[in-house]
């Protein structure tokens, strides 16, 4: 092979290997941008779990209710906790909580250590839905009470009468303290012993929830109570830091005398100049209106005022007079009792019980005569008008307002369903 031929292949190798390199620097380049970097692998940390602020991870949990006979010392000794050790939480629970107190059916919780021997650490004692008692009973002996938290949640309710409110509340599902309560708000405006068949009813409430368990109602909001094919409207507001309810235009729903002195009875006999009387047979004026109702059934004021008399009174029984102002006062006859501190010259409040439903006197049977007068003449109770509390303030009206649309245009906006949860106001 001659000098040249090798120099030319010399060359051509030379070329070859920078071609092979070059594209072998091409691939590495190009096989870096598409290679996809390792993800850092996700390291996920189990979230404790807490009851009552306890985290109960390592602990066996018993969950069971007092029953009769048990106590303190009964409940921890199955779970291996001496008598010792119990009567020294006896004397460290004093000022805190009395462990007298304990009862029957309340729930209580124990948790025991993940162990053969399974003693308990903790004794949870719930005093109520929201109230509970820690025991601990481990290594160190300590007691301390705890809450627990309270979901709001805004309800709706609405029912036609057929009977009374209570059944229309109790057949819309709600809670049946819903019926008193719309009871005292419109006390003033509704004579709930008139409420006819066809009134109809929307409301929006509180239910106050714990552990996902309803345990009671909060506020009422609004109400549209329809009665006689009328709308009455009740707005929940706070003006000066007191609470009370409005109608659409800005008044006081609260008056001057509630409409009635009994709570879900029935009227038995009405206001008349001339009535056959049950007892003697005899046409006499009957200026008053006979409640009828079982004995013992709380009576209440329908004002605040000022007691003038108390006494027994011959055919009317048991009797209580109320002076409410320079104008109006009461009377309650045939009571089988007075109330809580009613004596001549004592005040009280509107709604406070001031006697009991009885049939002392000339009576066939339990019931409340109750009567009204002004300026010393009797009227009829049920005819009576007296003028609203303070309405709201003319410069909180625009704030009102606002509410009040709202509020309003949810009642419009609420089908039938009996029971629907609406979302928070």
């Amino acid at each position: 092979m001659t000098f040249f031929t090798r120099k030319r292949l010399l060359e051509i190798v030379a070329v070859v290997a920078v071609a092979l390199l070059l594209l072998f620097a091409v691939d590495y380049y190009v096989s870096g941008l598409n290679t996809v970097p390792d993800e850092e692998e996700t390291v996920y940390e189990p979230v404790p779990r807490y009851e009552f602020g306890i985290a109960v991870d390592s602990l066996i949990i018993i969950k069971d209710e007092v029953k009769s006979g048990d106590n303190l010392s009964s409940i921890l000794l199955k779970y291996k906790i001496g008598q010792q050790a119990v009567e020294k939480l006896v004397r460290k629970s004093e000022g805190i909580f009395d462990v007298r107190k304990i009862k029957t059916g309340n729930k209580y919780t124990v948790m025991c250590s993940n162990d053969s021997l399974r003693k308990a650490v903790y004794l949870i004692y719930e005093q109520s839905p929201t109230r509970y008692v820690v025991f601990e009973t481990g290594d160190s002996l300590h007691i301390h009470t705890g809450e627990k938290e309270i979901t709001v949640r805004i309800r709706a309710a609405s029912g036609k009468i057929t009977s009374s409110l209570w059944n229309a509340v109790i057949a819309a599902g709600a809670s049946p303290n819903l019926a008193v309560e719309l009871s005292e708000i419109y006390a003033w405006s509704i004579d709930f012993y008139a409420i006819q068949p066809g009134d109809n009813f929307t409301v929006f409430y509180e239910e106050l929830v714990v552990d996902n368990e309803q345990i009671g109602m909060g506020n009422i909001s609004s109400a549209r109570f329809n009665h006689a094919g009328k709308d009455i409207y009740a707005f929940r507001y706070i003006q000066d830091g007191a609470v009370d309810y409005f109608d659409e235009t800005g008044m006081s729903l609260r008056k001057a005398f509630l409409k009635a002195p009994l709570k879900f009875s029935r009227i038995s006999s009405r206001f008349s100049n001339s009535r056959m009387h049950p007892v003697l047979r005899i046409r006499r004026p009957h200026h008053g209106v006979d409640y009828a109702a079982p004995k013992g059934t709380p009576v209440h004021s329908v004002g605040s005022g000022t007691v003038t008399d108390v006494k027994y009174a011959g055919g009317a029984g048991r009797m209580v007079k109320i002076k409410h102002n320079a104008t109006y006062s009461t009377a309650y006859l045939h009571l089988s009792g007075y109330g809580p501190g009613i004596k001549t010259g004592a005040r009280v409040s509107q709604g406070q019980v001031i006697g009991y439903v009885g049939s002392t006197g000339l009576s066939t049977g339990p019931h409340l005569d109750f009567r009204f007068y002004k300026n010393g003449t009797p009227v009829d109770p049920l005819k009576v008008e007296s003028p609203p509390a303070l309405p709201v303030k003319k410069e909180l009206l625009v704030d009102f307002n606002q509410l009040r649309l709202k509020l309003t245009r949810q009642h419009d906006s609420l089908n039938m369903p009996a029971k629907r949860t609406v979302m928070p106001i």
